[in-house]
């Protein structure tokens, strides 16, 4: 069994293997916070992960898997983001846009037989994901499984299937 440092290296291997020369997109970990570096004056997209979690560099990749062209050329896409301490109306919103990208982390964590959190990521405020919020995660899940996922992510996804 890996250690999650060395399912990460090679992660990161595979990811930079598929889409370095392709996409123009580098996956880095070790970063304090995530984020995602747009191209810029002709250098590659990097994803940076949190520290050295695998966890996190899934979700910053299921970012990226669908974001389309005009997002990836924006620093994090150009995403809205607030940190914790969100309200709860705040929470509802972080919740509908983050469907998809908890959803294709799922994906890819199955496949990289790594356990999946459904994360609401507002842990000062003791806010849980709600249980719609876990519904639409688990039948966005179930549809990108039976339908195919994002291009990016299915090429991703059948590779670590494939390990």
């Amino acid at each position: 069994m890996l250690l999650e440092t060395q399912k990460l290296d090679l992660l990161i291997s595979h990811f930079n293997q598929l889409f370095l020369t392709t996409e123009n997109t580098r996956l880095q970990s070790g970063a304090q916070e995530p984020f995602y570096r747009a191209p810029h004056a002709g250098q590659e997209a990097i994803i940076f992960s949190r520290y050295n979690y695998y966890s996190s560099a899934l979700h910053e990749i299921s970012h990226w898997c669908i974001a389309g062209k005009e997002r990836r050329l924006k620093d994090d896409f150009g995403y809205w983001y607030r940190p914790e301490g969100r309200s709860l109306a705040e929470q509802k919103l972080f919740e509908q846009v983050e469907v998809k990208p908890q959803a294709i982390e799922w994906a890819l964590s199955l496949a990289s037989d790594h356990v999946f959190h459904l994360s609401a990521d507002n842990l000062s405020q003791d806010l849980q994901a709600s249980i719609a919020f876990e519904q639409a995660v688990n039948q966005q899940l179930n549809d990108y499984l039976n339908q195919g996922l994002p291009a990016r992510a299915q090429l991703l996804f059948e590779r670590l299937l494939s390990l």
